[in-house]
């Protein structure tokens, strides 16, 4: 039932009135949330982010939710790259150092290995992820919307009174 709720609420983001940069730039920070740590400093500025660009809330969820258990599986590799990071590369160990001796910059938890691992696999997949669902959010409002809408389920149940109730009440709120 949770992957059932998943769908129907990718399908009704792909619906709304924003455009489709507006649901894509959501999904592309929620990703960076999702598979980021959450409680650090970039996790903070993330939402600030969120908070004031003008994207669609339900796809920073919904990503939000979804990188957050593909983060699980990958944390084995995001570990991994955060030690290539921070132990295999000498060049980098004096930015290190004096990040940790910084006095905001150790908020960010950098010098663990899981969390820059992630934010950086978060920061690198963000464009493809911003540009993937921005194509598929066009494609699915050209083709696929008006071939469901002829379905005779969706029918029914766009045609039942407490669909058609909660349309009105929606309306009326200014809620679309």
């Amino acid at each position: 039932m949770f992957w059932l709720k998943i769908l129907k609420d990718f399908l009704k983001i792909f619906r709304d009135g924003q455009t489709p940069a507006q649901i894509a730039g959501g999904f592309a920070l929620g990703s960076i949330l999702g598979l980021s740590p959450f409680f650090t400093l970039q996790g903070l500025l993330i939402w600030i982010i969120v908070a004031v660009l003008n994207v669609n809330l339900g796809a920073v969820f919904l990503a939000l939710t979804l990188f957050s258990i593909i983060a699980f599986i990958f944390d084995p590799v995001f570990h991994w790259i955060g030690f290539q990071i921070l132990t295999q590369t000498e060049w980098l160990s004096n930015i290190w150092t004096s990040l940790y001796n910084a006095p905001v910059a150790p908020l960010t938890n950098f010098n663990n290995t899981v969390v820059i691992g992630s934010f950086l696999c978060a920061l690198i997949i963000a464009f493809p992820v911003y540009f993937g669902m921005k194509y598929l959010v066009i494609q699915y409002r050209k083709h696929l919307y008006s071939k469901i809408q002829q379905w005779k389920i969706y029918q029914i149940v766009k045609q039942s009174s407490l669909i058609r109730l909660y349309t009105r009440i929606r309306d009326l709120g200014g809620m679309q």
